[in-house]
């Protein structure tokens, strides 16, 4: 049986894009989920749609104010804990995992969903050695520690349960030139989950990983103001290196005036389309694909001739 997610979602002019087969879906009411970065954006988004399906939630989340601020507001959709834990931490994310099989004795789904930018932006060779480190440190480390603090124990558990990545179609699908080492890290993120999944599946497990491609709009996220959680030993050290960090309205700004849509995504709608999705045990997890899958067909003919694949149209 290949399953459906069943969920409404618009018809985006492609095929099916890969619910596993014989593999039963996901009982959310009956689950436990791990959401990082969950105290905010996107994450929370996911958080409130789970806890709306009768999930039991775990925000991880670097800032306890943020983690407070989410659990007053949530608190009455359903069962709703928070850690902090910085996922780039092997120590923070072991202590995350043993709270949470120590409160609840297993974990379904896990949201590997925290992720920063790298602080600037600009041309490739302007960004400094410490916006790598902290972006692949969060966005790339945190995912693979997560994974490998988490799934071990839910493939000894028996548990059915799915891992999900957030990825982005910056780096995921298309190079962004002005967003090089983000960029690189969506796409490594991307990579990862396609291994993880062939592991899973072919280990005969009851898990399997899904990549999430933020889409519906424009995102109001705190991306745009991650550098305030930016660890000092990783501060940018040069002077006039690189584009400053955009607010979300400077992005807006930019895109309205190169003519592209700038409807704001509504973050809880995202967040229920996530969820029905993950149910579904869909493996890429996204809206809008006609213009992605003409990108996709235009970057892999280009990789035919040797050439360079095009980038999606931000300003350069």
């Amino acid at each position: 049986m290949t399953a459906s997610s069943g969920n409404g979602a618009p018809d985006n002019g492609v095929p099916d894009n890969g619910a596993p087969e014989n593999i039963a879906d996901i009982e959310i009411a009956q689950s436990v989920a791990v959401v990082t970065g969950g105290a905010g954006g996107i994450g929370k988004g996911i958080v409130g749609a789970l806890l709306r399906r009768g999930a039991a939630v775990v925000v991880a989340d670097v800032e306890q104010a943020a983690i407070d601020a989410a659990l007053q507001e949530l608190a009455g959709l359903g069962s709703v804990t928070g850690i902090r834990t910085d996922v780039s931490d092997e120590s923070s994310v072991r202590a995350l995992a043993d709270y949470v099989y120590g409160a609840h004795g297993k974990c379904n789904l896990l949201y590997n969903n925290a992720g920063v930018t790298s602080g600037g932006g600009g041309k490739p060779w302007q960004q400094e050695p410490n916006d790598w480190r902290w972006c692949f440190g969060v966005n790339v480390f945190g995912v693979a520690i997560c994974v490998s603090e988490f799934v071990p124990r839910m493939i000894e558990s028996g548990e059915p349960g799915q891992v999900i990545n957030t990825s982005s179609g910056d780096g995921g699908f298309a190079p962004v030139p002005t967003a090089s080492v983000y960029a690189s890290s969506k796409a490594a993120v991307s990579c990862f989950t396609e291994a993880l999944h062939h592991n899973l599946v072919s280990e005969d497990t009851q898990l399997r990983a899904s990549v999430f491609y933020p889409s519906g709009g424009l995102l109001r996220t705190g991306l745009f103001t991650a550098a305030r959680n930016r660890p000092e030993h990783l501060a940018r050290v040069g002077e006039a290196t690189g584009r400053k960090s955009m607010t979300f309205e400077e992005m807006k700004g930019m895109l309205a005036a190169a003519g592209r849509d700038v409807t704001e995504a509504d973050l809880d709608a995202l967040g229920d389309f996530v969820v029905a999705e993950t149910a579904a045990r869909r493996y890429i997890i996204t809206m809008d694909l006609r213009d992605t899958v003409d990108l996709l067909h235009r970057r892999a003919n280009a990789i035919g001739d040797l050439n360079v694949p095009p980038h999606h149209g931000m300003p350069v």
